[in-house]
C-alpha cells in the first residue's frame, strides 16, 4: 500500500508555487527527495518508474517540479533552481520529520542537490544520491564536480557506462579523490539509464539501481 500526498512549495517569494509529490511505502524507512532532469518533470516516467522501484525496497520519495518544469517552457536561474533544492527538502522535512531524509535526483538536480549543499547545509539531510551526474556537456572535463570537495556528507554516484555526460575513468578518479563517495556503475546503461535489449529491460535496471541505492542510504543509518 503506497500512501500519497499531492504538495505544493514555493522556491523564493517571487516564484509562483510548484507541484510536489510525497510517496510512502508502508513501514517507509528512510526519505528521498528526489529531483528529475534538465528537460523532464517530476511525472517523468524514469522518476516513475525509479521511484516505485526506491518504494519496493522501504525509500519514500518526494518529488518536485522547478518554477520552469511548472510552467512547461523555458529554464530558471541557478539561484531559483536551488532555492526549489532547498524548498523541497524543507518540506519533507515538515511533512515526515521521523524519517530520515536523503536529497538528489536525476542529473542536473543530483548537481543542483550538492551545489546547494556545498553552499550552506540543507537541514536534515544525511546524504546525496546522484543518478547520472552529469559531469561534462562536451568532451570529458571535471570542472563540474568542483564543488564536491566541499561536501561532508556521503555521496552516492549511480551511473551508466554508456553515459555521454559521465566518461567512466573521469568519474571514478573524481569520486576517487573524495572520502565519503561511493560509486556504482549500472552496465551498459546511458544517461537516461537505458540498456539494449540483449542487456535487459528498464525495469529490472530500476530494480537494481533501487537496491543499491535502499542499501546504501540504510547503511548510513547503522
Amino acid at each position: 500500500m503506497l500512501e500519497t500526498h499531492s504538495l505544493t512549495i514555493v522556491p523564493t517569494p517571487a516564484q509562483s508555487q510548484v507541484s510536489a509529490l510525497l510517496e510512502l511505502p508502508e513501514r517507509a524507512r528512510a526519505l528521498l527527495v528526489l529531483g528529475h532532469g534538465a528537460g523532464s518533470h517530476l511525472r517523468h516516467p524514469l522518476l516513475d518508474s525509479l521511484s516505485r522501484a526506491l518504494h519496493q525496497n522501504g525509500v519514500g520519495t518526494l518529488r518536485y517540479n522547478y518554477p520552469y518544469s511548472e510552467r512547461g517552457r523555458g529554464m530558471d536561474s541557478e539561484p531559483v533552481r536551488l532555492a526549489t533544492v532547498r524548498a523541497a527538502v524543507l518540506a519533507a522535512g515538515q511533512h515526515r520529520p521521523d524519517l530520515p531524509t536523503f536529497a538528489g535526483g536525476h542529473s542536473m538536480s543530483g548537481r543542483m542537490t550538492s551545489l546547494a549543499e556545498s553552499r550552506d547545509h540543507l537541514a536534515g539531510v544525511r546524504g546525496i544520491v546522484f543518478f547520472a551526474f552529469p559531469l561534462h556537456s562536451g568532451p570529458p572535463d571535471a570542472s563540474r564536480a568542483q564543488h564536491l570537495s566541499q561536501i561532508g556528507l556521503p555521496l552516492l554516484f549511480v551511473s551508466g557506462t554508456r553515459d555521454k555526460m559521465a566518461d567512466r575513468a573521469l568519474l571514478e578518479a573524481v569520486t576517487g579523490q573524495l572520502k565519503l563517495a561511493t560509486l556504482h556503475f549500472v552496465e551498459a546503461a546511458d544517461h537516461g539509464f537505458k540498456v539494449p535489449k540483449k542487456r535487459g529491460d528498464t525495469l529490472a535496471v530500476m530494480d537494481e539501481i533501487a537496491r543499491v541505492t535502499a542499501s546504501w542510504m540504510l547503511s548510513r543509518l547503522a
